[in-house]
């Protein structure tokens, strides 16, 4: 403390020999009066070219996204560009003509940071982007302030909690006051700006907090722990393949997953205590699977009157070999 210090930034250092070549007036010409300059980002992300890429300050982010980074892959709708690396904040296609300097990007939640951008398109989950900046950030925090060392953990906890579909509607209220806390209490850049992406998200795509929490919906398909899996019986043939999860899932979780399907619910039933990691058909399954389709075709009140579904006698013989003409099942 109290000593004269040196910005240890190479990027700032590649600017110095230009600047003595050809002068500060030239320098100060390039880019906006109150940030002068060129500013080096690392373009990723959902576009066509990425790589690192050198612009004058004020360049706006369409211009970097579509006519640098040609446009996004796949034809896929612009989402969100998460810009100044893991601490800095996310911003949305109305902000796209915003300009590039570092005052216009604080006024956004945003930083200028280290040059990060990366781009999203409509198949990214943002509860998930904010999760895994935060993972980055409090892995980063070094300790030594209680707001951040403790803050952006506890933020981390939530975060995991919602995309696993056990979040509550207060971890909002919850993940906004600690990102507050953290945010004005932390005593070094990096605790500052860590909630950044936490409070862009929140504020930009509340609705997707909220379908994790309400609807244990992630519209992007992209968290696992909140997939759900429907047979529909318009198209069931009684593979049994839904018999997989039997074993481990609770009885109304299956019949919810059947989502109707009589005769598959009553073949997990069925089958439900003779299940092996690697489970056989049974046999009128496996030689026979007509009656399955037939059954298919019932109405939902006579299937859910077939208590002995897997019994059904197996008419003609080659296709029951060696039971008899009747199911082995049974």
């Amino acid at each position: 403390f109290a000593k004269p210090t040196v910005l240890n930034n190479v990027e700032t250092f590649a600017n110095v020999p230009m600047i003595i070549e050809k002068g500060a007036k030239w320098y100060r010409s390039i880019g906006p009066e109150n940030s002068p300059g060129t500013k080096a980002f690392a373009l990723t992300g959902s576009v066509k070219n990425t790589g690192l890429i050198e612009v004058p300050m004020g360049t706006s982010l369409r211009e970097v996204i579509y006519d640098i980074g040609g446009g996004l892959k796949s034809g896929a709708a612009f989402k969100g560009v998460q810009i100044g690396g893991p601490s800095g904040g996310c911003l949305v296609e109305d902000q796209l003509d915003a300009p590039l300097d570092f005052d216009s990007v604080k006024k956004l939640d945003a930083i200028m940071g280290s040059g990060g951008l990366v781009v999203m398109d409509e198949n990214t989950c943002m509860v998930e982007v904010a999760r895994f900046f935060m993972s980055f950030t409090q892995r980063e925090s070094c300790g030594k302030c209680v707001p951040c060392r403790e803050g952006t953990k506890r933020m981390l906890e939530i975060l995991e909690r919602i995309v696993a579909g056990k979040g509550e509607l207060s971890d909002l209220d919850e993940l906004e006051e600690l990102a507050n806390m953290v945010q004005s209490m932390a005593l070094c850049g990096l605790g500052k700006s860590a909630p950044l992406p936490v409070i862009s998200t929140l504020k930009r795509f509340r609705d997707e907090y909220v379908e994790h929490i309400v609807d244990k919906k992630c519209r992007a398909k992209v968290c696992t722990a909140l997939r759900q899996f429907h047979i529909n019986p318009e198209f069931c043939i009684g593979c049994g393949k839904c018999m997989l999860h039997a074993a481990r899932d609770d009885p109304a979780e299956v019949a919810a997953r059947a989502s109707g399907c009589a005769a598959a619910i009553q073949l997990i039933f069925q089958c439900r205590n003779v299940m092996q990691p690697e489970p056989q058909l049974p046999g009128c399954q496996r030689n026979d699977p007509e009656p399955f389709r037939r059954e298919k075709h019932r109405s939902a009140a006579a299937a859910s009157t077939l208590p002995s579904i897997c019994r059904r006698p197996v008419s003609g013989t080659s296709r029951g070999r060696g039971t008899g003409g009747a199911c082995r099942c049974g």
